[in-house]
């Protein structure tokens, strides 16, 4: 059985025929959405990839019978699009269950048998089926595809491949944000994005405690790997951050500036905010370019409301804007001020003046990954050593956000017995500890 085999109805001859097509078209993709979901809960993974392949890549095989088109024949009579959604949606009915009964082996090899399909067509080869070949062709050469294949290499070694694959958990998130991704998609995305975060969290937890231990253990034998590409340096990286702890650590500095603006009108808001962000950044040159610039996009932004009191609802749409103005204005590519901050050679306080953004609006972390995937996804057409002052950046944010944004705490111990006077330049005096946060 397939699910070609499936009844899609005859019709009803008294409903208007465009109406028709489409309660056709409908019944067809209930019946498959219906079917796919229970054979895959109660056949074998093996027997269920047959049946894809069938409805999907081997009724394209005749060179003669339009008949054998099965499916396609419900789709021809609308459009590419319809066949995109469906396809895609009876792909992650498939990924969704496999990835919940730890089956991954078998969502690899889904993504394998649409990526081996070979796109051919004669000068004979009827229009119709002519048509289907190329839908199924263009599927796998799109977007929807690219993304298909996050979920098929999620335990591949992630420094493997091209530069992009090491931040997937950032285009998943992406993907189950998307609001016209199918529910099994957005489900899958936002599980398996989740799984890889806590994966890296985990394994920087664990590679802090081994680096540091004072018993040496082979790198053969050892389990836990760097997950950032940063190397050693990763530890000074992170003793760095978590020095600036005590009073004015970012959660203090960011509850005190929380408690200020109760009760601030609007345009009141918008001044204090662009303060909070620059406070005890060190760096002249970045104070006056972010100073300039927020000015130049805030000041004026919505002030028809600048004598409203804010409530929360300012208060995130206003973060969402200065992550906008700080990473993609457009969703496509990078902000002027992102590329003027990068270069001016500051990544961290760049990620921190994020940070001290979703200390204030915790919702507006979402909008803040987002916007990391967009870069991603515009960088993604650059070779790995164009795009190294990106990938600085991106590896201190992964850094920064695990240490203060999850729930894992981190901090630093002294260990050496000595007065120190200059504790930036003494780091090495220090070891770092973490533990879940209460």
């Amino acid at each position: 059985m397939t699910v070609n085999s499936l009844q899609y109805g005859q019709g009803n001859r008294h409903l208007p025929k465009s109406k028709d097509k489409r309660l056709k078209l409908q019944n067809t993709q209930e019946k498959m959405y219906a079917f796919l979901l229970r054979i895959v809960k109660s056949w074998q993974p093996e027997e269920v990839l047959r049946v894809f392949k069938r409805s999907f890549i081997d009724c394209l095989d005749s060179e003669t019978s339009k008949s054998s088109l099965g499916l396609y024949l419900v789709f021809l009579e609308h459009n590419e699009q319809e066949f995109r959604n469906t396809i895609k949606r009876c792909c992650y009915i498939l990924i969704n269950n496999w990835e919940s009964t730890r089956r991954i082996k078998y969502i690899r090899e889904l993504v394998e048998l649409l990526g081996s399909y070979k796109y051919y067509v004669k000068p004979s080869t009827p229009s119709k089926i002519k048509i289907a070949r190329t839908w199924l062709d263009n599927f796998i050469k799109s977007v929807d595809y690219q993304e298909l294949k996050l979920f098929a290499h999620r335990h591949d070694e992630q420094t493997k491949g091209h530069w992009v694959n090491r931040y997937s958990s950032y285009l998943l998130l992406a993907q189950s944000l998307k609001e016209d991704n199918p529910q099994e998609q957005k489900e899958a995305a936002r599980k398996l994005s989740k799984s890889l975060r806590e994966k890296y969290k985990f394994e920087l937890a664990m590679y802090i405690a081994r680096s540091q231990s004072q018993t040496k253990i082979p790198s053969t034998n050892t389990r836990y790997r760097n997950p950032s590409i940063l190397g050693d340096n990763v530890l000074r990286l992170i003793k760095t951050i978590v020095l600036k702890k005590g009073v004015f650590s970012y959660e203090n500095i960011a509850n005190i500036f929380i408690k200020q603006i109760q009760n601030q009108t609007f345009y009141d808001f918008k001044m204090s905010l662009q303060n909070y962000l620059i406070f005890s950044v060190q760096q002249q040159d970045f104070i006056e370019t972010l100073k300039q610039q927020l000015s130049e996009r805030l000041d004026l932004w919505k002030q028809e409301y600048h004598h409203r009191t804010i409530n929360k609802d300012f208060i995130l749409r206003t973060c969402n804007r200065v992550i906008d103005c700080l990473t993609t204005e457009n969703g496509s590519e990078p902000s002027a001020l992102f590329i003027m901050l990068l270069s001016q050679g500051h990544p961290l306080t760049l990620v921190i003046v994020l940070l001290k953004i979703i200390l204030v609006s915790k919702h507006s972390r979402s909008h803040l990954e987002m916007r990391i995937a967009n870069l991603i996804l515009y960088y993604d057409k650059y070779p790995e050593d164009e795009c190294q002052w990106v990938i600085n950046f991106i590896e201190i944010f992964n850094i920064t956000f695990a240490i203060y944004a999850e729930n894992v705490e981190y901090n630093l111990i002294m260990m050496e017995n000595k007065q120190i006077m200059h504790q930036n330049h003494n780091l090495d005096a220090y070891r770092v500890f973490s533990q879940l946060k209460a």
